[in-house]
């Protein structure tokens, strides 16, 4: 999986677990609330000097180029650094 796409599956699993559901259990799509080729994109960036807050319902998300991945202030999850090599 290139980081692109782990990024995205990140973010969704992340917020899943805030809501203690599945990914499919959520009530809207990532691409409602924030651009997904953009974050896409940064997160296939070599930099890692960049921060991304956007909001979905009930929730604040925080995506770093570090390979964290916060929900609400709470790391949830960490993208694997390697990944930014196969992308």
């Amino acid at each position: 999986m290139t980081r692109r796409h782990e990024v995205l599956t990140a973010v969704v699993g992340a917020i899943a677990e805030a809501e203690d559901c599945s990914p499919q259990a959520l009530s809207y799509s990532l691409a409602e609330y924030v651009e997904t080729g953009a974050l896409a994109t940064l997160a296939a960036s070599e930099h890692t000097e960049w921060e991304l807050t956007f909001e979905v319902p009930d929730h604040t998300v925080t995506v770093r180029g570090d390979g964290a991945v916060l929900v609400d202030d709470v790391l949830r999850e960490r993208l694997d650094a390697q990944s930014r090599q196969l992308s």
